[in-house]
């Protein structure tokens, strides 16, 4: 007898096709279900995607999207449209019990079920990682979905506007000030998107001047950019300071209290903007399964992208603990960078790998090496670090958007954010704030109120 599945329509019975989950519908979800709907026979599998979003995000190009240089829609996929052979369901991940193989997930109305699998794929990636610093889970922005990019700017916009018209010069020192934390590419590439456009949009203001600006990035190690070599770190550092950017290296936020920044080197300023990306953690989830972990909280797996002694389970990007075989002769316990560019890869040969070990063949072990990174800086303004030469400026800044519009998944986005950039260069950037978008029902209440 065959039972009918709610969610894939597809009757499991003896059969039925290889029912594939995959937990996660970012880099390495999307890229992988991608994959899997080009190479998979029909009747051969039935791939499911779960992500409490209904779309996957471009990281790399958030920082644009918050500086105005790209339309917010642009840098996300939708997962529907883009995976018309999988279904996909908005819902989170609460458990994995693969002894069972079964899935807990709580859907978007709030209930939850639970979800059989014969093949799973877990590509939760990471989360941001907060440390227990006094007021900074009130103060603190986040900067990885897009929902706080648009916020962040907004923000950004919003604390310009009110700078203009107080007539407190305190309240307005503080309203201007804005604090990054977090020296790795997605803080400086932040930062340097948001001065850029901020000291941009001042022209359109009458009480406030570019000098007025102030900017501050707090990094606890003692350089930035550690994806490329130090004295590409150095020259980024120069050219934030000459930007008249405060760096503040090898220093400890320790405390946020009411906006009131205080630094382990007795640093004290008050500062409306805090945008916290000091780091990532794998995803909770992975806490509560019975899959085997590092002491890190990654997922054990070995080169091939399987989960270590689950042959029906597979793992790759932020939350994988991928053997790193370009470092391994020298170093056993190297394991790959969680990063944008293993993602990718990772997942495009994910997607072989299940298909081959389907069909009885063996899969592939992962081996890249790295080519090197380039980070954007601002408009026109980049450093990189690409096959051991070093790049700066505009050419650096060039290499970063080709190639990350290269990366960006389907033919109708890379066209779209190509658009974006051409009109963007004929009639410059956008500086509208849109801040009731924060806040949408505000002035319904207020008018209610009568």
């Amino acid at each position: 007898m065959e039972n009918q599945c709610d969610h894939c329509g597809m009757a499991h019975g003896k059969s039925e096709p290889t029912r594939i989950l995959i937990l996660g519908g970012g880099y390495v979800g999307l890229y992988t279900a991608l994959g899997l709907q080009r190479k998979l026979r029909s009747g051969e599998a039935s791939v499911t995607v779960i992500d409490p979003q209904p779309h996957m995000t471009y990281q790399p190009f958030l920082p644009e999207a918050a500086a105005g240089a790209i339309e917010p829609r642009h840098v996300v996929v939708p997962l529907r449209r883009a995976l018309k052979r999988c279904h996909v369901i908005t819902a989170r991940a609460t458990g994995i019990e693969h002894a069972r193989k079964v899935v807990t997930i709580e859907a978007a109305d709030g209930h939850t079920e639970e979800l059989g699998y014969d093949v799973l794929v877990v590509a939760l990636g990471s989360v941001a990682r907060l440390l227990p610093i006094p007021g900074l889970a009130e103060h603190g922005i986040a900067f990885k979905t897009i929902g706080e990019a648009i916020y962040l700017r907004n923000h950004v916009m919003t604390k310009l506007d009110q700078a203009d018209s107080t007539l407190d010069p305190e309240l307005r020192k503080k309203l201007l000030t804005f604090t990054f934390v977090g020296g790795g590419f997605a803080g400086i590439e932040a930062l340097g998107e948001l001065e850029d456009m901020a000291r941009f949009a001042t022209q359109y203001y009458k009480n406030v001047e570019p000098e007025d600006l102030r900017f501050v990035l707090v990094e606890a190690a003692g350089r930035v950019l550690p994806e490329v070599r130090e004295s590409l770190g150095v020259y980024t550092v120069m050219q934030l300071e000459k930007r008249g950017i405060e760096v503040y290296l090898s220093t400890l936020a320790k405390s946020f209290e009411n906006g009131h920044v205080v630094l382990s080197d007795g640093t004290e300023f008050d500062s409306d903007t805090i945008v916290w990306t000091a780091g990532v953690k794998s995803n909770p989830v992975l806490g509560a399964s019975d899959l085997p972990l590092t002491k890190q909280g990654r997922l054990r797996a070995t080169a091939a992208l399987r989960v270590e002694g689950l042959p029906d389970a597979w793992t790759a990007g932020d939350c994988a603990a991928v053997p790193d075989l370009s470092r391994t002769p020298d170093d056993p316990t190297a394991i790959c960078a969680p990063n944008a560019q293993n993602a990718v890869r990772q997942a495009r040969l994910l997607a072989k790998n299940i298909v081959v070990a389907l069909r009885g063949g063996k899969p592939k072990e992962y081996y890249h090496k790295n080519i090197g990174s380039v980070a954007s800086l601002g408009l026109h303004k980049g450093v990189g670090d690409v096959f051991n030469v070093k790049a700066k400026g505009f050419m650096a800044w060039a290499m970063h958007r080709a190639y990350h519009v290269k990366a960006m998944p389907t033919v109708n986005r890379k066209v779209r954010i190509t658009l974006d950039w051409l009109t963007g260069g004929l009639f410059r950037r956008e500086v509208i704030s849109m801040g009731q978008i924060n806040d949408p029902k505000a002035e319904f209440v207020r008018v209610s109120k009568g």
